[in-house]
């Protein structure tokens, strides 16, 4: 077996298994009581420990076995959750990922940071246990649980080797929690020519005295619970595993035949110990053996799949959506009827497996949350505010490029947010808002779009300041009307910004040229709202997806162009002279006036001859606005290439798709184009 492939999967459970830890510290810190939660933060630092352990990762394993003793101790009711006790972990979580990235802390920072975090963890413990060890009511101390016996199944899939697991580490592990004698069973393993050294056939049952509960006796199979059969019950309230009688009749029993049982073993402690079992205590006692859950369905509902993969499955996607393009072209000149129904069976199936990869590569958003709940409550500790951090829509999903880009941008909002949108406690009280400011994040869909909004209640952006210091940087002219959207749309030009003292944190309005220009990379939109002493709102609007559109195709003289379809409204046909040289480009649609391009003119391209043109009505902003073409060829689903370095300044274009015969059609970004034309005829006018 390769070990390197196990290691690898170690570390991708581990780096999972420490974002949900992350995320539960996190929750734990406004529910200090939450035995739920408390269990969850233990059950990942024991994996952790285990894993560690295993693969070879003997200081992460050492580091998470002494935060282990810390929220066992929490688990045990013996330890209170206390802001410094949340503090040390969540660094020490941080840590864990540098353990996991460098395990043998080769950087000298990460050693000191290492022996740091060992002090402070060391502290905790000896401190707590001088002054915040939980009283009983009355002051009497908490009287130490009596030693229980409990018998043990444990039964390995026969796959169990395939994951790394050693089960004879299990049973060392029992060992360790008490008294503990174990019964080993080879009956299941084949002759020699048929064994397959690859599987277990080995099961064993032990009888474990100790002083620990069921839940830490479950932790040692914790991470084989789903690959085996396991069954865990108490025997009697006292340690039989001392009794040389009891213990040597077991044996016995155990070399006669296959399996011991629970049943034979409570008979055998009965006559031992003349303890009296009332035969509804038996019944009860065989019901819940009979009844148990002692053979699991291996029923997998999941599976964790490298994004390489999913990187190669949206390209064949993509370039089957191509060839079935051009597959169809061919059946509609070919003449045969077979082959056309044949061509729409092929593009009906291409359709249903194109949605279902999407599906595969959508992510939900609740995967960034941690890192934002964690900004926040790091940042507003530093800049000594308080700052609630709400999210709703948190199922909404993406494709995973977009997630990825979007981290970023998202975490730079944030931070404004926090730095320069939030006031102080004492400020915000003064203003009559509460002392505890908020900061919600929105998302949900929009027609094929999604859109995730940014809204903090804080002192909001003056629009008079963002208008000097445009004149102030030469942007716009002393005397320029702008509306409110123009006005704010200045802070996304390079550098600018309206804070009077630039930090190290932020600044608002600094980098938010770099939000926007990420955002584009993935043909996403953002748009800033504001008021003053209200609080400010950052909408971001994003596409589903990025490989595959459902466009319109279009043609203008010999150029094929892809509209995208979610933003096209509807199709109008119009005699040429009413969309040809007319002065103020309007156009009267179903008793509406729409303004409308004429992109023969804005392409400069000659006018054509022909009497009737195509006026597609497509929504910009809250607006509509008609784009004429010579022709509409049809739907089509565009597989979108990027166009190369030499194009990466065109915005008007957001890049190209190959048709079923070979040409290259354009996919147009109308927002930006109609953007560019907007602006391209403000400038002719005012010439």
């Amino acid at each position: 077996m390769d070990i390197d492939k196990f290691r690898s999967k170690f570390l991708e459970e581990a780096a999972e298994k420490i974002e949900n830890l992350e995320q539960s510290l996190l929750a734990l810190e406004n529910d200090t009581e939450n035995n739920e939660i408390i269990e969850s933060v233990f059950r990942d630092m024991h994996s952790l420990k285990g894993g560690g352990a295993m693969f070879g990762f003997a200081k992460l394993s050492e580091f998470t076995h002494d935060l282990e003793n810390i929220y066992d101790l929490v688990r045990n009711s013996k330890l209170k959750i206390t802001r410094n006790l949340l503090d040390v972990t969540l660094a020490s979580v941080d840590h864990l990922k540098t353990l996991l990235s460098d395990p043998d802390l080769s950087l000298e920072q990460a050693k000191n940071k290492h022996t740091e975090l060992v002090v402070q963890i060391k502290k905790i413990i000896e401190d707590d246990n001088k002054n915040s060890i939980i009283e009983e009511k009355g002051g009497s101390e908490k009287e130490s649980s009596g030693v229980k016996s409990y018998y043990i199944y444990f039964e390995p899939d026969d796959y169990i080797f395939n994951d790394g697991t050693n089960p004879l580490f299990l049973i060392d592990e029992l060992h360790g929690l008490g008294d503990c004698k174990v019964f080993s069973h080879f009956n299941k393993v084949p002759d020699s020519e048929n064994i397959d050294i690859t599987r277990c056939y080995v099961y064993w049952e032990a009888i474990l005295a100790t002083s620990e509960d069921v839940n830490s006796i479950s932790d040692v199979f914790i991470f084989v619970e789903d690959d085996c059969k396991l069954e865990i019950n108490e025997i009697v309230d006292h340690n039989i595993v001392q009794n040389m009688d009891i213990m040597q009749e077991i044996s016995n029993l155990a070399l006669s035949k296959n399996d011991v049982g629970l049943l034979e073993i409570q008979a055998i402690v009965k006559k031992y110990t003349e303890q009296k079992i009332s035969d509804e205590q038996v019944d009860d006692l065989s019901k819940r053996f009979t009844n148990a859950p002692s053979v699991k369905e291996n029923i997998i509902s999941s599976i964790r799949v490298s994004s390489i993969k999913l990187d190669n499955l949206m390209n064949l996607v993509s370039e089957l959506v191509t060839t079935q393009a051009r597959l169809s072209l061919y059946a509609e000149h070919s003449g045969s009827s077979e082959l056309v129904s044949i061509a729409e069976n092929v593009q009906k199936l291409t359709r249903q497996l194109r949605d279902n990869a999407f599906d595969i590569v959508l992510v939900p958003i609740e995967t960034m949350l941690t890192r934002f709940q964690r900004l926040v409550r790091d940042l507003s500790n530093e800049l000594n505010k308080s700052v609630r951090f709400i999210a709703e829509g948190a199922e909404t999903e993406l494709d995973k490029t977009i997630i990825e880009t979007l981290t970023d941008p998202l975490l730079h909002i944030l931070r404004n947010c926090i730095d320069h949108g939030i006031e102080s406690p004492n400020e915000r009280i003064e203003s009559g808002k509460p002392e505890q400011g908020t900061i919600l994040l929105k998302a949900y869909y929009s027609g094929t779009n999604v859109h995730i909004k940014i809204k903090d209640d804080g002192a909001g952006i003056d629009t008079e300041k963002i208008r000097l210091k445009g004149v102030e940087k030469g942007l716009i002219s002393k005397d320029a009307e702008l509306s409110r959207k123009e006005i704010f749309d200045l802070l996304f030009e390079p550098g600018f910004s309206t804070a009077k003292n630039v930090t190290d944190v932020s600044g608002r309005g600094v980098g938010m040229d770099v939000v926007k220009r990420k955002l584009a990379e993935v043909r996403g939109e953002v748009e800033v709202d504001s008021e003053i002493n209200k609080g400010t709102a950052i909408t971001i609007k994003l596409p589903l997806t990025l490989s595959i559109i459902d466009g319109l195709l279009v043609k203008i003289a010999d150029n094929y162009y892809i509209i995208p379809l979610s933003v096209v409204g509807k199709i109008y046909s119009a005699n040429q002279e009413s969309v040809v040289n007319k002065f103020n480009n309007l156009i009267v649609l179903d008793g509406e006036r729409i303004p409308f391009y004429y992109l023969r003119e804005e392409f400069n391209l000659p006018n054509n001859n022909e009497d009737h043109e195509q006026i597609i009505v497509v929504s910009y902003e809250d607006k509509k606005i008609g784009i004429v073409v010579d022709e509409v060829v049809g739907e089509y689903q565009a597989v979108l290439k990027a166009l190369g370095k030499l194009f990466k300044n065109q915005e008007i274009i957001s890049g190209a798709t190959i048709l079923g015969d070979g040409t290259v059609a354009l996919v147009m970004d109308t927002n930006k184009m109609i953007l560019q034309f907007s602006k391209d005829n403000l400038k002719i006018e005012s010439k």
